[in-house]
């Protein structure tokens, strides 16, 4: 009979903390999608007046004349973001491997809290560094290779800003997606004659892809979402870039160099609502698909 009752509170006892989980979990999605209607409440007052194509693509941002472009603003987020991850993927990769592949313990123990701190900067400061150190090498040293004249702030300076500030949170992520494989892999390709660097680019790396792909997939979100550093340093001028060396305006930097200013201006604050907006939407759709891909490639993988 207390067999019985025991069966049974233990049975009711996973059904309330599954159910619990499951709630917790509903909540944690239902703040997205509060957070996505709120801002589209927000920006209904210039979508009554505008179409969404015509504010997307439109290229002049002049609010005192009710001109809301945001294609400028749009191209400046995904030129700093993919120039980004081109600079700071190739080298998290390969620091990842060496760290947690090759790298002698005494190594680890100096280059771990140093990436620690890296990722505790506030990105302030890595806004005065590119001020100090990025721009002046770009107008001085980079630009006139290149382009007869460049101020140097520049989706260039933007992009090698946040590659920096990006860097320890894709190496701590690879490290851990690395030490997270089981050692029986790595010791069967070594026992059947292939050596170390074999074993990691057929056994390492292609066993870990999908979580290294999930780890860019985070890496590119933060990257969007970043302001003060990224606005410091890309000149912020609401024009289309043509090349790397041209100033830039994303988003982010768009809503918090504007918000609270101007909102006398008719429609000033819609709009910049609706920019957050498409931050919001460029990010869920980004995420969406990158998912849809991965499972693709496990799939391909499993085969």
């Amino acid at each position: 009979m207390d067999r019985i009752k025991y069966n049974k509170y233990r049975q009711f006892k996973e059904f309330a903390i599954r159910n619990m989980m499951l709630v917790l979990t509903i909540i944690s999605l239902t703040f997205a999608v509060i957070i996505g209607i709120s801002l589209y409440y927000k920006s209904v007052p210039i979508l009554d007046q505008q179409s969404l194509w015509s504010l997307l693509s439109g290229r002049s941002w002049k609010p005192l004349k009710g001109e809301f472009g945001f294609f400028p603003f749009i191209m400046g987020t995904l030129w700093v973001t993919l120039i980004a991850i081109i600079i700071s993927l190739p080298l998290c990769l390969l620091s990842g491997i060496y760290l947690s592949e090759f790298a002698h313990p005494y190594i680890k123990k100096m280059v771990y809290p140093m990436i620690d701190v890296l990722a505790g900067i506030p990105p302030v400061v890595y806004g005065v560094w590119g001020i100090l150190a990025v721009v002046p090498f770009i107008s001085d040293k980079l630009a006139p290779h290149f382009v007869e004249y460049s101020t140097g702030y520049s989706v260039l300076a933007g992009g090698i800003v946040l590659a920096i500030m990006i860097i320890p949170l894709m190496i701590s992520v690879f490290i851990e997606i690395f030490g997270a494989l089981p050692g029986g892999l790595r010791e069967a390709s070594l026992s059947l004659g292939a050596t170390q660097w074999q074993t990691v680019k057929k056994v390492v790396v292609r066993k870990s892809f999908s979580g290294l792909a999930a780890a860019v997939v985070l890496a590119i979100s933060r990257a969007f979402g970043e302001t003060i550093a990224v606005l410091m340093v890309c000149g912020n001028v609401a024009e289309v870039p043509k090349s790397v060396f041209d100033p830039a305006y994303p988003l982010p930097a768009l809503i918090a160099n504007n918000y609270g200013e101007m909102m006398s201006v008719p429609m000033y604050d819609a709009a910049l609502m609706l920019s957050a907006l498409l931050l919001f939407v460029i990010i869920l759709a980004f995420n969406a698909i990158s998912r849809l891909v991965l499972i693709r490639i496990e799939r391909n993988f499993a085969l």
